[in-house]
């Protein structure tokens, strides 16, 4: 990946991550993505900002949208 990639396109907010480095941190939700920094909310890790360029997660869900119920 390069430092020109558009993570908020990658790792929109909403979206459901994984960081394999930290597997004890559990399932994350990406909060927001600004430049390279992704912070996101782990079920056991708390919120941590990620530098995506150092770093890859991995997607698992794109954010759900509401208005697939129609």
């Amino acid at each position: 990946m390069t430092a020109s990639a558009p993570y908020g396109m990658l790792y929109p907010p909403g979206s459901l991550v994984r960081l394999p480095g930290q597997p004890d941190w559990g399932t994350g939700q990406v909060q927001s993505v600004v430049a390279h920094r992704v912070t996101v909310n782990f079920e056991h890790g708390g919120k941590r900002m990620v530098h995506a360029d150092v770093v890859d997660l991995e997607l698992i869900a794109p954010p759900q949208s509401f208005d697939d119920d129609d």
